[in-house]
């Protein structure tokens, strides 16, 4: 099956002065349509936003998420979600007694 990955916003950190967004609180989910692995996080932004904080849409934010981390980085995160998916599938660890 297809993995999906879901970049989302949680929260968004302020400068009440000038609307200008310091920290973007994120959220990645992934599933393969069975399983489903999920990550939160925090990245400040560098420089300054152009956007007025009442016109910013999710989509705006998580493109600065990626932007600041990278495509390596993303590609990174995706891939210890995807990790996790696997091992939910096919568990190399167990817990438990026989009986």
């Amino acid at each position: 099956m297809a993995i999906t990955h879901t970049w989302a916003v949680a929260n968004l950190d302020r400068e009440t002065a000038t609307g200008r967004v310091t920290t973007v609180h994120y959220t990645v989910s992934s599933t393969d349509g069975i399983y489903s692995a999920g990550a939160y996080g925090s990245i400040g932004l560098d420089g300054d936003v152009v956007t007025p904080f009442g016109e910013l849409t999710p989509e705006i934010c998580v493109g600065w998420v990626k932007s600041q981390f990278g495509d390596e980085k993303v590609a990174e995160i995706e891939a210890a979600l995807v990790a996790q998916l696997e091992e939910q599938a096919a568990p190399k660890h167990a817990s438990g007694t026989p009986w």
